[in-house]
């Protein structure tokens, strides 16, 4: 299997934090954990679908991926091939009109937000270039076609940036008053511009500061107390949540 990161251009970098060529020549089911920032795909060969309750839903060729609020499972068929945009915490914001938290645990392909000559353009030129950098190149160039111009919200960014100073351990009230707002309309604006309300993206980050202390050589109940957890079995529970596995099970598997 392939997975290559790749940094974006200069024009992209305050968007984008890395774009990612996967392959696979043979069938691949795989977890996806939450994350920070949306994630748009361009499948340039085979197909991939998300797995739920209902069985299989296939994904359409060009998409978008809000938040989400725990795992998602991914099904990908034989000898796939996509390029894949992790945007930033803001950066889907500039691309989409649509209020981003509208997307939330949701994936829709782009043809709803962009026009369908467009789209059938790159797929179409993607399909018959042979490099990863032309790959990359025509992706950049869709993108910087589409950039919306617009004010960065520096209220927004600042909230990124304190959730993120405390791994997360913030209470909303709180950081609204520090940011000289009421709680309900700095929560409206957070998420339209993140795709999330601040309480949840602030548990994404609390998340990935548990498994960031997770390649520690430290004890779960020195997790617990550096990142906040009233005891362990609030710990193991929200664990459990994001990944679908007690710490125990991750770390053994992970170790391995």
């Amino acid at each position: 299997m392939k997975f290559e990161k790749i940094l974006p251009s200069a024009l992209l970098k305050p968007y984008i934090k890395h774009l990612v060529i996967s392959e696979a020549s043979e069938e691949q089911t795989y977890k996806v954990f939450p994350s920070t920032g949306l994630v748009m795909g361009f499948q340039y060969k085979g197909s991939l679908a998300y797995l739920s309750q209902d069985g299989e839903n296939k994904l359409a060729s060009t998409g978008i991926t809000g938040l989400q609020d725990g795992f998602r499972v991914f099904k990908s068929n034989p000898n796939i091939g996509s390029v894949l945009v992790f945007f930033n915490e803001i950066g889907a914001s500039y691309f989409l009109k649509t209020p981003i938290n509208e997307l939330f645990a949701e994936s829709v392909s782009l043809e709803h937000f962009m026009n369908q000559y467009d789209l059938e353009k790159v797929e179409e030129a993607l399909s018959f270039v042979q490099s990863d950098e032309h790959r990359i190149y025509l992706v950049e160039q869709f993108l910087l076609a589409h950039i919306i111009e617009k004010k960065d919200d520096q209220l927004v960014i600042k909230a990124i940036q304190y959730i993120y100073h405390h791994k997360g351990n913030v209470k909303i009230k709180e950081l609204a008053n520090l940011l000289c707002i009421s709680q309900s309309p700095f929560e409206k604006r957070f998420r339209q511009v993140v795709g999330t309300s601040p309480k949840k993206f602030a548990s994404i980050v609390r998340f990935h500061a548990v498994l960031d202390s997770l390649n520690q050589v430290k004890s779960l109940t020195e997790i617990c107390f550096e990142n906040n957890y009233f005891d362990q079995a609030h710990f193991i529970k929200d664990f459990k949540h994001f990944t679908g596995e007690t710490p125990e099970k991750f770390m053994k598997k992970n170790d391995k």
